[in-house]
């Protein structure tokens, strides 16, 4: 029994060691209640924890080691705030202007630094070209020309001034968007060189926000003939049983989506859908979104918010022959073009007892009302932007995205853009 005693005392310590603080303080006038922590995989945000206001203040307890980067969304104002964890108490202090965030203060050391990197690398990519322009107007030895070589080094500098040892993923970070991504060092990095990296690169890739671009950029370099050659060559390396190779599986099927390149997404997802072996949650809910609308599928039910146009409760409450789903924003170019187009159709439409129902990922609740007021059909949005359970569940990627459901909610086509939906319709 004392052996026990003294494993569960090493435990406990070993928790009371790994586990970390976020505080978040806001002005007395932010009106919000809730607030929800995000970790990150790959390029999706992971749920952690929410937690309630107490005296203008959040406080997250999380429970064991992550490095990396983290969000905060408070879902009440629709504000999120990014930051990054080293496995140490975060302290941030918001400052806020008719429910809105207006500026974010880092009061911990790793936040602070990440933050004077960042604005000094934007600085670099901006301002660094025309001081190296206007240096060849100015003599070394003059006050003027002075200046500008110290300014000069001063933003040529940057990772190496960080302590790897302090401060590891500030270093991971800057050290690899240094080399893959910054514009100046891009253009040397072989594709063997990412792969490489992927291949060998410890667990801060998961978490760096680095992956999905990376993976482009791992694209880019092999050029269009090749995509079908550069991802296997990829998965070969990494092995889509491990982790690491799921992960990245699943980054590709996504970005694959994002660009329209169908033949690549369906050959890759149907590789996922056949491993043997287990899945990884990163891997299981990329096939599970894809297959919540695939052709034949019945659509997954949605409960509606705050609908208009409507006494329904949810979709599955619209009674019609066909319904025409589309989830839209009024921030959209596209759908400022598309929209009306649908509303100029949309009494031949009603005629043929077709239903249009628009999902909104809006935040600004005034835009969104604006903009549904001349639009006759069912209307309804979370105004949660991209944080709308939309984006997951039905695997929505662009806006506007529509779909055309049968009497039983069954998805019998997917159209690109609204003169498809005509069309399917036979309307002219």
């Amino acid at each position: 029994m004392k052996k026990i005693y003294i494993l569960s005392a090493v435990l406990s310590a070993f928790s009371l060691h790994a586990q970390f603080t976020v505080t978040v303080q806001t002005p007395a006038d932010f009106k919000e209640q809730d607030a929800i922590l995000y970790t990150l995989n790959g390029s999706k945000d992971i749920i952690a924890s929410k937690e309630q206001v107490k005296n203008n203040t959040w406080t997250f307890k999380y429970p064991k080691n992550y490095s990396g980067m983290m969000k905060i969304y408070f879902p009440n104002t629709n504000n999120s705030i990014s930051f990054i964890s080293e496995n140490k108490n975060v302290s941030i202090k918001l400052e806020t202007q008719d429910n809105k965030v207006k500026n974010i203060v880092y009061q911990d050391e790793s936040n602070d630094l990440m933050s004077k990197l960042q604005e000094g690398s934007q600085k670099k990519e901006l301002i660094l070209p025309a001081l190296a322009q206007i240096k060849e107007y100015y003599k070394d030895n003059t006050d003027f020309g002075k200046a500008l070589k110290t300014e000069i080094s001063r933003l040529s500098g940057g990772i190496n001034s960080v302590d790897q040892a302090q401060h590891p993923f500030i270093y991971y970070y800057n050290t690899n968007y240094s080399k893959f991504l910054s514009a100046d060092s891009a253009k040397k990095v072989t594709q063997d060189d990412i792969v490489n990296f992927l291949d060998k690169s410890n667990d801060l890739l998961e978490t760096s926000s680095l992956l999905r671009p990376i993976l482009v950029a791992y694209l880019n370099t092999g050029g269009n003939t090749n995509v079908g050659a550069s991802v296997d060559k990829l998965l070969d390396t990494l092995k889509v049983e491990t982790p690491r190779g799921q992960t990245v599986l699943s980054e590709l099927i996504d970005i694959f989506d994002v660009y329209d390149m169908n033949e690549f997404k369906d050959k890759y997802l149907g590789l996922a859908k056949n491993l043997k072996c287990t899945i990884n949650d990163r891997l299981a809910s990329t096939i599970k979104s894809n297959t919540n609308v695939e052709m034949g599928a019945t659509f997954p039910n949605n409960k509606f918010q705050s609908p208009l146009n409507t006494t329904a409760k949810s979709l599955y409450d619209v009674k019609a022959d066909k319904k025409v789903i589309v989830f839209w924003s009024s921030t959209c170019s596209h759908c400022e073009s598309e929209l009306p187009k649908l509303l100029e159709k949309y009494n031949d439409l009603k005629a043929k007892n077709i239903q249009v129902v628009g999902l909104s990922l809006d935040t600004d609740k005034d835009s969104y009302s604006k903009k549904i007021s001349v639009f006759p059909w069912i209307n309804d949005s979370e105004l949660k932007g991209w944080n709308s359970s939309y984006v997951d569940t039905y695997n929505v990627h662009a806006t506007p995205t529509y779909f055309i459901l049968d009497a039983n909610n069954k998805i019998i086509s997917k159209p690109e853009h609204v003169g498809d939906v005509l069309e399917y319709f036979k309307i002219k």
